[in-house]
């Protein structure tokens, strides 16, 4: 998502130009089939596991509901940034100091090493003009120039997607609840962005692809260990093809003391030390697939070496 001439960046916030005429196409819905990939293999050859979250409010000072309420987008849209180079505390420091002057706003940016999600996710942004600003939640890719990082920052942005679709008990339909800018620009005719499908072709890269990674994390979100797409947040009504029971590795997460849930890494001799950089937010779901005992207290695995005391784990 760039910002474009005047007429698009008051496009994106509710306003549209006098005389603008806005095309009505429909939906660019995507096949649900899995897309060959050598990045999607390349995480997966390489054990490329997502970050945890980091949740930092930012300065976007307006709460606005969407169109169906507090807490209920229908879906996320998948911008990048087309700012080569930058990361995502670069872009988020840059839209906290300058949103009101180019009326441009999202929930989170990601990159190799961070998802950083800037607003809560419960209200709307300004990134993709009025009618989908007013449905989904927004998450922007920070442009990278090794494969290695484009391969952690494409699984990074998929796990945020699966995430808040989870989060927000929303079907994994490709196309409707999550689409790229550029089908939300064809959709409603509000901006002329095309992100970020330029991008990814440089890397050879699609949105079809995309969706197979998106998928994935979604499955194992869901407790489904099947990998790929998916139009239904239930499989086999809640048994996976295991014969186990569905969700049985999503633990949701809160902490009644405070704004966040801690994190901690295991160091080389066993012992904790608090990560101070990343935290769960509240209420939210996560894949886990390890647990560590320290001094009496159980820890679960949600990254690589991240892991949350079993104390704030509410189911």
């Amino acid at each position: 998502m760039t910002t474009l001439a005047t007429s698009v960046a008051l496009a994106s916030i509710g306003f549209t130009t006098v005389g603008q005429v806005v095309p009505q196409m429909g939906a660019q819905v995507q096949t649900a089939q899995a897309a060959t990939s050598a990045i999607n293999d390349f995480i997966t050859n390489n054990n490329i596991t997502p970050v945890s979250i980091t949740n930092e409010e930012g300065t976007f000072s307006y709460w606005t509901p969407y169109e169906n309420g507090v807490g209920k987008p229908e879906g996320v849209v998948i911008h990048e940034t087309a700012t080569p180079g930058a990361s995502a505390r670069n872009e988020a420091t840059y839209f906290n100091r300058e949103w009101p002057n180019m009326y441009s706003y999202v929930h989170a940016f990601v990159d190799a090493n961070e998802i950083l999600n800037i607003k809560n996710t419960d209200y709307a942004v300004w990134g993709a003009g009025p009618t989908a600003n007013a449905k989904f939640v927004q998450v922007e890719l920070c442009e990278v120039s090794t494969t290695y990082s484009f391969a952690r920052s494409v699984a990074n942005q998929a796990y945020y997607t699966a995430s808040k679709l989870v989060q927000y008990n929303l079907p994994f339909t490709p196309g409707v609840t999550v689409m790229s800018h550029n089908d939300v620009s064809k959709k409603w005719g509000e901006t002329t962005h095309t992100d970020p499908v330029g991008y990814f072709a440089k890397w050879g890269y699609s949105m079809d692809q995309f969706y197979d990674l998106v998928g994935k994390y979604y499955n194992q979100l869901k407790g489904n260990t099947n990998s790929g797409n998916t139009n239904s947040g239930n499989t086999n009504n809640g048994v996976n093809n295991g014969g186990t029971t569905a969700n049985s590795n999503v633990i949701t997460v809160n902490n009644t003391q405070g704004s966040y849930v801690p994190l901690v890494a295991f160091q080389s001799d066993g012992t904790t030390k608090k990560i101070t950089n990343r935290a769960l937010a509240n209420n939210t779901p996560w894949y886990t697939d390890q647990t560590k005992t320290y001094q009496g207290l159980t820890y679960r695995r949600v990254a690589t070496n991240e892991w949350v005391d079993q104390g704030y784990v509410t189911k």
